[in-house]
């Protein structure tokens, strides 16, 4: 991935000179130079990075050339950092008592004019390597620039499946006949063959769900315990389980399912030891049809866990089945329909080589989603196996190649995955936050960072390298994982790329967990990126001999600490910190217990994103938030004890998210005014928290209603007081333009009169959650035969609203789903229980 690396730097680099700082000008013509060199060789490094694997010296050659541009960076990194530190002694005076850092510039010199030479001498070196032709491409450098992808947004639905009907079927079949003692089924087979989609299709069926009353998602993996198997059994089960031995997590699990018919799905499972499971097994209740669902590449581990009876090995998929997988995913633009016939022939030449396994079908269809000529395809073909053999007949010669297809700036996104522990499931948010913060992401004509960053998470899951997790109603993507056999060849690229290492050494990113030890960051103080990994339900424990460690990684740029407990007081920690300035990226979310933010967090001018989000102690921000210029991103969500943001945030103009904004009310005078977010012109996404009248003045109803960047716009009126604030509520205007819109908690029974398909004409997603809510208003059933243009509605404990479907369906005539829960006065609804669990309507589908 040094192509990558290069794409990162050159960025970088290219910002930097624009801004012209002084240091950074004293150094030009070096930095100039190296721009140039790296730009002409950015053509062949692609194929570089493929021959290295084959070829010892060329990978020795390309690790020296990272290490380099890694250099390279840190000095860029250094001249910013001394451009600012002059800045601040810009008068005549101050600068004749404190004059430039001559040893910098004089070291700083040697430096960049030895990585030139370097540089140089080796271009030449891979050039030879890769033989003369590579000359003809030198001039070609618009052409070898990875462009951003035709789709940024999602195409395909990653819900669809293919072939594999009649395996549930089977498996739906023997839970059907389930009666006394546990049924143990085992689903087993190679890496790829879809063994848990299986096992999923059958856990999430709508059926099986109301034949279990209890169902339990575990997943084993290679690196297991006992002890963590039944904690995350309980937490599926809702008991926090902390600090019992495991005889006591053992009796709870029994007394949450006695009498209870249940099913455990265990995924994944590697352990010959089969003793583990005995012991948890025995302190199962048995009887009334309860079973448990066991995956594994293993027949030996079935037999082990008493599971060979009830055994089924999924067979690969046929030719049918396999092309119209690849066509659902390489032609999903298209509605999954081969439209250049020159294609389908090649395209079944290429299918054919994934020899009917769904994970490699998906991730060679993925690929070609983004390549629409003929040539590609056919170069696809012809290299299939080149890299790894041709016997082999696993998923890894497509992941692989899938892999070396991807543009630079998306393969740092991808080698991100290889921090997290396997069936990790990670939020969509801290990975896009993380490329925001290094320079993964490319940016563009002014576009927002926070759009560029979602579009490269687009990029990987079309691509079928990312399995989606969690979606909200409207398809918005969660949380997600990457499946086994993807996390192998994660984390052998990471390693060969020092991307990320197990050690530390050497590398420059890694993750933070409560086993980790001190040495792995002693051994490494120029780390880019340190992240909280821990898994879904746990928190990190971290030692004050860790925590001290942090403030030495002085290139730092992300940390992020969230979920985590500290040996040592945060405030000393966090006053570390604020000597960390590279830092664009910190997350104190779920940090506990975080109560005010350190004077010396003040230094971090170059700070993009700030997340302090589910700080229930923290009651005030610092005056010194409002300078940070640079900062794109703030979330201060669920702080409950945070009575207002400080004056003055108005001056973050560039900031595109603000979460849980709760404005000053008019005796709070340091606070900030709702007023000032007309003065936010970038704001993409925007979280209100309103609980009184006067947090709206009069002249104050149009705060929103300009700012024509908004897209997503949450306002949550929980624990507010009094009756005024409906009033206020009814004459604060969104913007037009706005795409998304969420009411919660809303206090008022009439629904506001903005909310109306003339006022928001954009609208495409609509979501009410409690409150008082009783009657739409007449505007928004539409006036003059105006319609929604609304595509998804989701209704959630609403216990007074009184709607008819029939209404519903000719007001919102492009509606294509609709989820509705604890709802019992709606009309007529196409949803069972939709006044109790609910449930979801799509157009085009059976009532459920």
């Amino acid at each position: 991935m040094v192509d990558a690396v290069v794409t990162v730097f050159l960025e970088r680099l290219l910002n930097t000179l624009v801004e012209e700082g002084r240091v950074v000008n004293e150094f030009r013509d070096q930095f100039e130079k190296l721009q140039d060199e790296l730009q002409l060789m950015q053509c062949f490094l692609k194929d570089a990075d493929k021959q290295k694997r084959k070829n010892q010296t060329l990978h020795g050659i390309m690790a020296k050339l990272r290490e380099l541009i890694y250099e390279s960076e840190d000095i860029l990194a250094d001249c910013q950092l001394q451009s600012r530190e002059d800045n601040q002694f810009s008068n005549g005076c101050l600068a004749r008592i404190y004059p430039p850092n001559l040893h910098f510039q004089n070291q700083t010199g040697k430096r960049l004019r030895k990585i030139n030479e370097k540089i140089t001498d080796i271009k030449q070196s891979i050039m030879s390597y890769l033989g003369p032709s590579i000359a003809n491409d030198m001039g070609r450098i618009d052409a070898c620039n990875d462009q951003m992808p035709r789709w940024s947004s999602p195409v395909y639905d990653h819900t669809q499946v293919v072939g594999l009907e009649d395996d549930t079927k089977k498996i739906k079949d023997w839970l059907y006949n389930a009666d006394v003692g546990i049924l143990k089924i085992g689903i087993v087979g190679m890496g790829g063959l879809g063994k848990t989609t299986i096992a999923q299709m059958v856990f999430n069926d709508r059926e099986i769900e109301d034949r279990f009353e209890r169902r339990m998602w575990i997943s084993v993996s290679q690196s297991f315990d006992e002890e963590q198997i039944m904690r995350s059994m309980l937490r599926t089960l809702g008991d926090a389980s902390v600090g019992d031995d495991r005889g006591e997590l053992l009796r709870k699990i029994n007394q949450y399912l006695l009498g209870k018919r249940y099913l455990i799905v265990m995924d994944d499972v590697w352990s010959l030891d089969g003793n583990w499971w005995s012991r948890i097994s025995e302190g199962l209740p048995k009887g009334n049809g309860s079973s448990v669902i066991i995956t594994t590449r293993l027949v030996e581990v079935l037999r082990k866990m008493e599971a060979s009876e009830a055994m089924h090995q999924p067979d690969i998929l046929n030719g049918n089945n396999s092309w119209l997988l690849f066509r659902k995913i390489a032609f999903a633009a298209s509605g999954g329909d081969c439209t250049k016939p020159e294609l389908e022939k090649i395209g079944k030449e290429i299918v054919q080589k994934c020899n009917g396994l769904p994970l490699a079908i998906k991730a060679i269809g993925g690929m070609l989603l983004y390549k629409s000529h003929y040539h590609e395809w056919k170069r696809i073909a012809d290299n299939f196996r080149d890299e790894l053999g041709e016997n082999d007949d696993t998923v890894m010669p497509s992941l692989q190649l899938s892999y070396d297809e991807l543009p630079p700036y998306l393969k740092s996104c991808f080698l991100s995955f290889s921090l997290y522990p396997e069936d990790c499931v990670v939020t969509k948010e801290q990975l896009v936050h993380w490329w925001i913060g290094e320079g993964f992401v490319p940016l563009r004509s002014g576009r927002p960072s926070t759009e560029a960053g979602e579009d490269c998470f687009s990029g990987l899951t079309n691509r079928c390298l990312v399995e989606v997790v969690e979606k909200t109603y409207n398809g918005t993507i969660l949380t997600c994982k990457i499946h086994d056999m993807v996390r192998e060849l994660v984390i052998k690229m990471a390693e060969n790329d020092a991307f990320f290492k197990v050690t530390g050494r050497g590398c420059r990113h890694f993750g933070i967990d409560t086993k980790m030890d001190p040495k792995q960051l002693a051994a490494n103080h120029k780390l880019r990126a340190l992240l909280s990994t821990t898994k879904t339900g746990e928190v990190n424990k971290i030692s004050s001999s860790i925590a001290n460690k942090f403030s030495e990684c002085k290139y730092l740029r992300v940390l992020d600490l969230c979920k985590s407990i500290f040996e040592m007081s945060l405030t000393s920690l966090l006053s570390h910190i604020g000597f960390l300035q590279h830092l664009t990226y910190l997350s104190l979310s779920n940090t506990h217990p975080l109560i005010q933010l350190p004077p010396s967090l003040e230094n971090l001018k170059n700070l993009e994103i700030l997340n302090v989000s589910y700080s229930q102690n923290l009651k005030v921000l610092p005056p010194y938030l409002t300078k940070f210029k640079k900062l794109r991103v703030l979330d201060v969500s669920h702080c409950g004890s945070l009575e207002y943001l400080p004056k003055g945030l108005g001056r973050l103009s560039n900031l595109e998210v603000l979460l849980g904004f709760r404005p000053a009310r008019a005796s709070q005078l340091d606070g900030c005014r709702i007023a000032e977010l007309r003065n936010l012109s970038r704001l993409r996404k925007l979280g209100l928290h309103l609980v009184w009248d006067d947090e709206i003045g009069d002249s104050e109803v149009s705060a929103l209603v300009n700012l024509q960047q908004l897209q997503f716009l949450t306002i949550s009126c929980f624990d507010s007081h009094g009756s005024g604030l409906v009033d206020k509520l009814d004459k604060l205007y969104p913007p037009q333009e706005l795409h998304e819109l969420c009411l919660q908690f809303y206090p008022g029974k009439l629904s506001p009169a903005w909310l109306n398909p003339i006022s928001l004409h954009m609208l495409r997603y609509l979501w009410i959650s409690s409150g008082n809510l009783a009657t739409m208003h007449e505007a928004f059933f539409g006036e003059n035969n105006s319609a929604w243009k609304i595509e998804g509605l989701m209704l959630e404990s609403l216990s007074d609203l009184e709607v008819e479907w029939k209404m519903v369906q000719q007001v919102m005539p492009s509606l294509k789903i609709v989820n509705a829960s604890w709802c019992p006065n709606l009309l007529s609804f196409p949803i069972e229980d939709v006044g109790f669990r609910g449930g979801v309507w799509a157009k085009g589908e059976n009532r459920r």
